[in-house]
């Protein structure tokens, strides 16, 4: 199972990383948006995510027998999520803190897309400001490398565990009865 879990889960972390280089990329270039650079994200987490579903596979057919419980389905999943999870916020971070710029612009940059946005949805000024204020507060939080590590984490974990439940529930397969 260890085998699975790293070479998935490490498999996984790498190509979120590489996609939230390509995200930035694309950005910067105007490729994509703002607003569509989530899509973009997210999408791109649930694809490379897809690896939780063929490690769980993987294990069952080849280390099981071709059966698995949804609790060791589960457990397997969860592990490959969490490798995987730990390398996309050890990659932020790096990212974050060595390529020039970003530390110093990445929050404001942030906050002004998200202050245009409401702009263009038509928000009142009151809405606007107290989105500042909550943004200006955030930006103060993720000086803090724990709650910007946590917060990154939150970003794909979430996902990592809606798979690997959807994934163990579909693997789970009981030995047949004589």
């Amino acid at each position: 199972m260890r085998k699975i879990v790293l070479i998935n889960g490490t498999i996984s972390g790498l190509l979120m990383v590489l996609s939230f280089i390509v995200s930035f990329y694309m950005m910067e270039h105007g490729i994509i948006t703002f607003d569509n650079s989530e899509l973009f994200g997210y999408s791109s987490m649930i694809v490379v995510l897809s690896l939780i579903f063929f490690g769980i596979k993987s294990y069952r057919d080849k280390h099981q027998n071709g059966v698995i419980t949804f609790g060791g389905g589960f457990k397997v999943g969860i592990l490959i999520a969490s490798i995987a999870a730990l390398f996309y916020a050890g990659g932020w971070e790096i990212y974050y803190n060595t390529v020039p710029g970003i530390k110093e612009s990445f929050m404001d940059r942030y906050m002004e897309l998200s202050i245009k946005k409401m702009n263009h949805d038509g928000k009142s000024q009151e809405q606007i400001n107290a989105k500042k204020e909550e943004m200006k507060q955030l930006a103060e939080m993720y000086k803090n490398p724990f709650i910007r590590i946590s917060m990154t984490l939150m970003e794909i974990f979430p996902i990592g565990l809606a798979i690997s439940l959807i994934s163990a529930g579909i693997l789970r397969k009981k030995p047949i009865s004589p």
